[in-house]
């Protein structure tokens, strides 16, 4: 696709649609609105001039220990590639510093984005020629919108199983946001528990946020009631981390009186006291993955699919036993 079809199919010269690919005036709303429609039809990208060799890797905050296994995972492939990794720590739309401009103003090859990106970011990086990919999306995206995340549905219900096969009744779950991928794993434990016959209790299910901090504060909750739960599942692994933490102030042993599944298996968890049971999310595979779909859609490849989901295996370790009742 050329510049010069463009022109022919929207009825306009060379330079009318190249004023319109580099935002310049001089075009009446009318003619730029229809060739900006015919570049949309075509997919036409415009390649940077003097595009630096470097993937841009993008978080919204960097604390997270799962941060390490993504940047391994995109290092991987830009070492193969002989490319640079550029690592940014901003919320793109969301804070007053660093903006999708200075992203734009770097030139990549790519953008990786684990933080997410606006209708408005995802176009201006389009109209700049830079493909980009999201990492493990929170919201849900228009189809077009290439994307690398995983089987968060099947990864609760796994670990939902593996609690009810080991004979507990009582299976509660500390959740995160109505981000998509908590939603997902909140299924699937939903989804677990109505296969083996048993009641989704609003009370074993408490919504907070993914740090160790509200891990724990949920579960001090939870287990100092007369009933509580003999099993957690927390949505991702720092959750679990505050829960060893309330556990442990309640006088309850891990795995006798309680067991524990996280979810993510970071490194650090298999250290933990006992180790963690965790679901397994292929971190640094899908960072891979993202990566070598976002150079291939800058080299202007066809690819299969622009949305990719890798599995989620259990890991089990020794945080979990059948109840003491059993």
């Amino acid at each position: 696709m050329t510049i010069a079809y463009i022109a022919e199919s929207a009825g306009v010269s060379v330079p009318t649609v190249s004023k319109v690919l580099n935002g310049r005036s001089g075009v009446s709303d009318e003619t730029r609105a229809r060739v900006e429609q015919l570049i949309h039809q075509y997919g036409y990208r415009k390649l940077p001039k003097n595009r630096s060799n470097l993937v841009e890797l993008v978080f919204r905050e960097l604390e997270s220990m799962w941060a390490v296994e993504i940047i391994r995972g995109v290092e991987r492939v830009a070492r193969k590639n002989r490319i640079g990794v550029l690592v940014s720590e901003f919320g793109l739309h969301d804070t007053s510093g660093m903006t999708i401009d200075d992203t734009v103003g770097r030139r990549p090859r790519c953008v990786l984005s684990v933080a997410q990106l606006s209708e408005a970011e995802r176009e201006q990086l389009r109209a700049r020629g830079i493909p980009f990919v999201v990492f493990d999306p929170i919201d849900e995206l228009p189809d077009d919108v290439p994307f690398v995340g995983a089987t968060n549905w099947r990864g609760g219900q796994a670990a939902t199983r593996h609690l009810i096969g080991l004979g507990h009744r009582r299976v509660a779950m500390i959740s995160g946001p109505d981000h998509a991928f908590c939603l997902a794993r909140l299924s699937g434990y939903t989804s677990a528990l109505a296969e083996a016959g048993l009641p989704a209790e609003p009370r074993l299910v408490v919504r907070t946020q993914l740090t160790r901090e509200h891990g724990y504060a949920a579960a001090r909750e939870l287990l100092s009631r007369p009933d509580r739960p003999t099993a957690v599942f927390t949505a991702n692994d720092m959750q679990a981390v505050g829960v060893y933490q309330a556990a442990r102030e309640l006088g309850l042993r891990i795995p006798d009186d309680l067991s524990v599944v996280g979810f993510d298996d970071v490194p650090a968890v298999a250290w933990m006291d006992p180790p963690l049971t965790t679901v397994h999310q292929p971190l640094a595979e899908m960072a891979t993955a993202a990566t070598e779909l976002a150079l291939a859609l800058g080299r202007g490849e066809e690819v299969p699919q622009v949305g990719l989901e890798l599995a989620t295996t259990l890991t089990l370790r020794e945080s979990t036993a059948p109840p003491k009742e059993q």
